[in-house]
């Protein structure tokens, strides 16, 4: 199957086949068939980006890297771009995650949407998203990037508003796309800065992310803040993708939707879209420390500010929508200080706890017959076993319990905070807080859906989901757990020395008419860090498995480039490939990591069983807080107050001054020309047709007189010649007496006239 080298496109092309299908004989081969097709076809892309991601693996660890020229170069001016998509360790690993997930999703789909009578038109919408996904983090250039970016903008659209009858599911549609089109903007005009700078000043006129990282050190050697801005703008676009301050604001609104969306749009992709890529522009990045620090310092700031408002939801869908933003800022906090390859990480184990959690909370809301609020739920652990055992352990993962999969992500970039280069304690200790926070609301999330007494209205009868949406938690179950020890590991083989996969000059493009093999020569460090999606966690599961908690972690930071492309060997191994040493430092915030999320737990388990009135008592005495924080910082009434009712105020200034100033103008005009045509005809009416008229009426005069001459009688006409004849003879006789006089007389005029 090496033919699928040259042909990566079939990945996200099986995608659009459904979407196709769906549209045009969706109807003519019925609801279960388009239903199974939908799986099928994305379970085909998964497999073909297991092989993809294998073929990598047996790869030498500087060469892990295919490029496929779909179609060929658009050329237009200066701009030359192919639709081509790269498989390196990086993007294999997110189509993984975007194929994975989404496949278990849409099985999961064909339960809860089973008695929706626009199952077909559902499955079209998550087949197109699926597929605008993979074409985003397969894109080998900035340009086809954005054309996915874009497509799984519109489809967000589609699916947050999909049950568009109900006024608030349009109007949570409309603002996740207009919010996402700011940050759209922000994207699009770093991508023209950075495709002109490039042009003009280093003679490369290219948007190939290989190329742009390769030569970043050169953007900064010629003008630093050109890296900076550029740094910025994209960051300005991922704030409104991933929903970080001040953009987030789309994301708790679009729980709206039906929740096997909310699992894949908010869970495992399109809301990590950001974070995917900053990690792909890693190179540029690293040369733009103070985009760097704003990165780090907005991800701080949303991981503990959206934890906050957690606390006091009681929708369950919201908590979590809540959960994802918090978890998207701790994702940006590792990549903002340079750990790429522990926020990769955890959007990876974060996809599984977190699709897990949207799924069983979805199972849980079909099972309580569409009731979200956690305050009518209680006692449904014996009611719904499958969906309780599955929701457990994606809630131990979310909340870092060692062993769990979101622990090893969060204790690394917790680590990372505060050792890297591009780090600060201020930042760990924010990351820290939010851990433990994290940890006591879902527990509080845990308890008010499954334990303590029943509280649920009368009538309802609470029950497990069919298999259909049972089987994909149970699938997911699994990661959620192991996802730190098992498949990350495997990427090391043969890469135990920093330098074969961090060195910004090893290997050089292989090169076929159709495919490109190996890793281009000057890929940025950072790039080619993404060897392994977490290099730093292989000790660390090494050290479970073993039965000692120690860690271990290589360190994004050693492969941090300089502005000359010079390796700068940081925590972990040495450039030489010399092992690990013990760390006190890093043993101790272990533990303090271990201790937050075990104590978030405990303090949120006591609470809300054993203690319930503190929270009513917190609530009655300090009401403005609880308010606040209940009210979501009143965020969204800021914005419709100095953003939204500022937007009508201009929008009806403007419609005022159309009608009054723009269309006056062009009415007043309107006006004056009619006046004046009015006046030039009564003048033409009066002036030029009475004088044109009276020259007619004069001639006809004439004409009527003289026509009384043609009488039509032969006598009279004899008797008018022999009168003319008469007349010339008369003058003709007497001429000679009258010539002189005539003559003078003409003489004299002539004189008068000289």
């Amino acid at each position: 199957m090496e033919w699928i080298d040259t042909h990566i496109w079939l990945i996200p092309f099986m995608p659009l086949i459904g979407v196709v299908t769906h549209i045009f004989f969706g109807r003519v081969i019925g609801r279960k068939a388009v239903g199974i097709l939908a799986c099928v076809l994305v379970f085909i892309s998964l497999c073909l980006s297991f092989w993809v991601f294998f073929r990598l693996l047996g790869m030498e660890p500087g060469q892990r890297h295919i490029l496929d020229n779909f179609l060929p170069w658009i050329h237009v001016g200066k701009l030359k771009v192919a639709w081509a998509f790269r498989a390196d360790t990086l993007s294999s690993v997110m189509a993984l995650v975007v194929s994975g997930v989404g496949f278990l999703i849409h099985v999961y789909s064909t339960g809860y949407m089973h008695d929706d009578s626009r199952y077909i038109r559902f499955f079209a919408y998550m087949n197109l998203f699926t597929f605008a996904m993979l074409v985003l983090v397969l894109a080998s250039n900035v340009l086809l990037m954005f054309i996915g970016w874009e497509g799984v903008g519109l489809c967000s659209y589609l699916l947050i508003g999909f049950w568009y009858e109900d006024i608030n599911n349009a109007k949570a549609g409309m603002k996740a796309f207009i919010v996402n089109r700011v940050g759209d903007f922000s994207f699009l005009v770093g991508t023209l800065l950075l495709f002109w700078y490039c042009g003009k000043f280093l003679g490369v006129y290219t948007l190939d992310f290989y190329e742009i990282n390769a030569n970043a050190h050169l953007i900064v050697d010629h003008h630093p803040w050109i890296a900076v801005v550029v740094c910025l703008l994209f960051f300005g676009g991922a704030t409104g993708k991933s929903a970080q301050v001040p953009l987030y604001v789309w994301l708790p609104d679009a729980m709206a939707g039906p929740t096997p969306v909310s699992a894949l749009i908010h869970a495992a992709t399109m809301v990590t879209a950001g974070v995917y890529m900053i990690a792909r522009f890693s190179g540029l990045y690293l040369n733009a420390p103070e985009a760097m620090l704003v990165v780090a310092s907005v991800g701080a700031l949303t991981a503990i500010f959206a934890a906050s408002i957690a606390f006091a939801q009681n929708d369950i869908k919201k908590v979590l929508a809540y959960s994802t933003v918090s978890q998207l800022g701790y994702m940006f906090l590792g990549v903002g200080v340079g750990a790429f390859q522990a926020g990769i990480f955890h959007l990876m184990t974060h996809a599984f706890f977190k699709g897990l959690l949207f799924l069983a909370a979805g199972s849980v809301i079909h099972g309580m017959h569409n009731e979200q609020d956690m305050r009518k739920m209680g006692a449904l652990k014996s009611k719904m076993p499958y969906t309780w055992i599955t929701f457990i352990a994606a809630w131990l993962a979310i909340s870092g319990f060692p062993g769990f999969s979101g622990f090893f992500s969060k204790d690394e970039i917790l680590w990372k905070a505060f050792s890297s280069p591009h780090g600060h304690w201020a930042l760990w200790l924010v990351g820290f807080i939010a851990a433990g926070m994290t940890a006591f609301y879902m527990t509080r999330l845990i308890v008010m859906t499954f334990y303590g007494e029943k509280r649920w209205d009368k009538g309802v009868h609470p029950h497990e989901s069919p298999p259909s949406m049972t089987v994909p938690l149970l699938a997911l179950g699994v990661p959620s757990v192991v996802g730190g020890y098992v498949g990350v590991p495997a990427l090391l083989k043969g890469s135990n020395n920093i330098e074969h996969w961090m060195h910004p000059a090893v290997g050089e493009w292989v090169v076929n008419e159709k495919v490109k093999v190996g890793a281009p020569h000057g890929e940025s460090a950072a790039l080619r860090g993404m060897d392994m999606v977490a290099v730093a966690y292989a000790d660390e599961a090494e050290g479970m498995h073993e039965g000692a908690v120690v860690p271990q972690g290589e360190g994004d930071s050693a492969g941090i480039v300089s502005a000359h492309g010079e390796v700068v060997a940081g925590h972990g191994h040495a450039a030489g490939g010399q092992e690990h040493e013990f760390d006190p430092i890093e043993a101790l915030l272990m533990a303090a990591s271990v201790a937050v999320a075990i104590g978030g737990i405990l303090f949120g388990w006591w609470m809300y069983t054993k203690r319930r009135d503190i929270p009513e008592k917190v609530a009655t005495t300090w009401p403005g807080a609880y308010n606040a924080v209940l009210n979501k910082y009143y965020v969204d009434e800021i914005y419709d107050f100095a953003v939204i009712k500022n937007v009508l105020r201009i929008s009806k200034f403007s419609g005022l001054f159309d009608t009054y100033v723009v269309d006056g103008i062009v009415n007043g005009s309107a006006w004056l020309t009619r006046k004046v045509a009015n006046i030039g005809g009564w003048i033409d009416n009066n002036f030029v047709d009475g004088t044109v008229n009276a020259v007619a009426e004069i001639t006809r005069g004439i004409g009527k007189r003289f026509s009384k001459v043609q009488t039509g009688l032969v006598q009279q006409y004899l008797t008018l010649a022999a009168a003319v004849v008469a007349l010339a003879v008369v003058a003709l006789i007497l001429w000679p007496s009258v010539e002189p006089y005539g003559r003078n007389i003409l003489q004299y005029l002539f004189k008068i006239a000289s």
